[in-house]
């Protein structure tokens, strides 16, 4: 899987963006080493602006650091998963109640436009064609920012996007795909959104995340990553 090519602005900027995606995507598996020398030339950025993209992670929850081993990408387990699970579901269901009642026709068209790619996407994943799940994924994130992205309130998109993002790694190492089930509540929550019926999507949200932990455990997916 080819990571993106940086977006404009500084090194560090490049280099966080690079390594953020590499842990999400699980290019740098839960609980690597991450030794800076090496880094150094794997990213071709020094030294200093490696402590400082690290911090960067640190404080996304994306990466560990003590003080007598060094920097690691941050481990996985099925009670960070929960508490992960339920930020998400607050902070998405508040974000809906504002963005339902501010969304204009063109926040409809953009939710609309995001479910028709995911709704493609989830049918090619469901006839088992291969390499595309970073495409899933990036679609089935469009479709639920486009659902709040009417909120009116940058901090909780960016809170909500940081959160996500540490969601999305779990469905991405763990494949955390459910088929069809996840396609009905995909299609609830357009309808919802169409309706502008907030009490529907939180319920249906509420429910497709909950039966993500559920898949999760069911099929002892975490164990089978090697994960504590």
């Amino acid at each position: 899987m080819e990571a993106a090519p940086p977006g404009p602005g500084s090194s560090g900027d490049a280099t966080h963006r690079r390594l953020r995606e590499d842990i999400i995507f699980g290019r740098l598996a839960p609980g690597a080493r991450l030794r800076l020398e090496r880094l150094r030339d794997d990213y071709a950025v020094s030294v200093a602006t490696l402590r400082e993209v690290m911090s960067r992670l640190a404080a996304e929850g994306l990466i560990l650091f003590e003080a007598q081993k060094g920097f690691e990408v941050a481990p996985i387990s099925i009670e960070d998963l929960r508490e992960i699970s339920d930020m998400r579901a607050l902070l998405e269901c508040h974000a809906i109640g504002p963005s339902f009642a501010a969304g204009d026709l063109e926040w409809e068209a953009g939710v609309v436009a995001a479910h028709h790619k995911l709704s493609r996407l989830e049918a090619r994943m469901m006839a088992d064609e291969p390499g595309i799940t970073a495409t899933w994924k990036r679609y089935d994130r469009e479709f639920h920012l486009a659902l709040i992205a009417a909120c009116g309130s940058t901090e909780l998109l960016d809170t909500h996007q940081r959160i996500f993002d540490r969601f999305q790694r779990y469905q991405i190492l763990l494949v955390m795909f459910r088929g069809e089930a996840a396609k009905r509540e995909h299609d609830a929550l357009l309808a919802a959104a169409l309706a502008r019926d907030t009490d529907a999507a939180c319920a249906t949200l509420r429910r497709h995340i909950g039966a993500c932990i559920e898949h999760t455990i069911n099929h002892g997916l975490i164990e089978t990553t090697g994960a504590a």
